[in-house]
């Protein structure tokens, strides 16, 4: 869930616990009047150096954890050191201490938990694996996410979410495109969530999975009228597409060479405004929309490819006119046949 007050998308450690998703054997066995505890990042932190006295990067709304070599290395350490260790430690207000292997928690740990009311959690699962588990699920349950009006296809591979106005033509644009054999993502709400180090990925919302809504025939399944090729649940976006009606010739671009960006979740994606009248095929001009994306990951950029041409032409003394390129005499007239 995301904290209003400071702006992050934060979980509480009892929703951590509590998850089916999470798919860890834990159990809470001290320090549980601290469960409402926010979590506010996605890594887990070790306390090995925190245990020779160092506590310098500990940051106390990361998850903390011990293994096996934490948990055997603690008894060595006599007991006024344990005692200052874990007084320093625990007057972190950490959100919560993790110990895994299926070890038990030391008596000194679990009676200052539960004084300070830190969460003290076991796992049964070993180290490398908690760690991997839990740090998936917090990169999904704190990824900043929005929801925006558009549709969001699948165009050769290409995520494609068009936007603009209500009644422009977005869904009747992503059913043509389905005829084509493209796949629908999402209708009307697109779900969007960041994912390092800068991809934004869409989502349909989920009643609205799988249906499309189209004035005039109302809201279609369209697994059911097409087949599970024709969608799929979760696509990258990698494109924008803006839908005008009543664009002109300084809202988009005729030429190409300069590219214009939107703004999502931080993450700048390339935007193309697409004017829309009657008698234009949309559904052919975003499919080659997604093939010049294609082409530009390959390192092809087509207008600028042809304005090089152009300008080396030009240094070369090649002059045009509409049938042929003539080489110019510097002896000759400047005349253009």
């Amino acid at each position: 869930m995301r904290n209003l007050e400071s702006n992050e998308f934060t979980i509480t450690v009892r929703d951590l616990v509590s998850d089916p998703a999470l798919g860890l054997r834990l159990k809470v066995v001290a320090g549980e009047s601290g469960c409402d505890a926010r979590i506010r990042h996605n890594r887990i932190q070790r306390v090995g150096l925190v245990l020779a006295g160092h506590l310098g990067n500990v940051i106390p709304h990361r998850i903390q954890i011990c293994g096996e070599t934490e948990i055997s290395y603690f008894p060595t350490l006599l007991p006024e050191r344990r005692e200052e260790v874990l007084a320093r430690l625990f007057e972190l207000k950490l959100c919560c201490l993790l110990i895994t292997c299926g070890f038990d928690a030391p008596s000194e740990v679990r009676d200052i938990a539960e004084r300070s009311g830190t969460p003290l959690i076991l796992i049964e699962e070993k180290t490398g694996a908690a760690i991997q588990a839990i740090e998936d699920f917090l990169d999904d349950r704190l990824a900043p996410r929005t929801q925006i009006h558009g549709v969001l296809i699948d165009v050769f591979g290409v995520g494609m979410l068009l936007i603009g106005e209500s009644g422009v033509g977005k869904s009747e644009c992503a059913l043509d495109l389905v005829l084509r054999g493209h796949r629908l993502v999402a209708d009307d709400v697109v779900l969007c969530d960041y994912r390092p180090p800068g991809a934004i990925y869409g989502a349909p919302a989920g009643i609205l999975r799988h249906h499309i809504e189209v004035r005039g025939l109302g809201v279609l399944n369209i697994k059911s009228l097409f087949g599970v090729t024709s969608v799929r649940d979760r696509k990258r976006i990698d494109l924008v597409l803006h839908l005008r009606e009543d664009a002109n010739d300084s809202d988009y671009d005729r030429i190409g060479i300069e590219d214009h960006f939107y703004n999502l979740l931080g993450v700048q994606i390339r935007e193309l405004v697409l004017p829309v009248r009657p008698g234009r095929d949309m559904a052919a001009i975003i499919e080659i929309a997604a093939r010049d994306e294609l082409s530009r990951r390959a390192g092809h950029h087509s207008a600028r490819e042809f304005f090089d041409t152009i300008e080396r032409r030009l240094k070369e003394g090649i002059q045009y006119n509409q049938d042929s390129i003539i080489p110019l005499d510097p002896c000759a007239p400047k005349k253009i046949l």
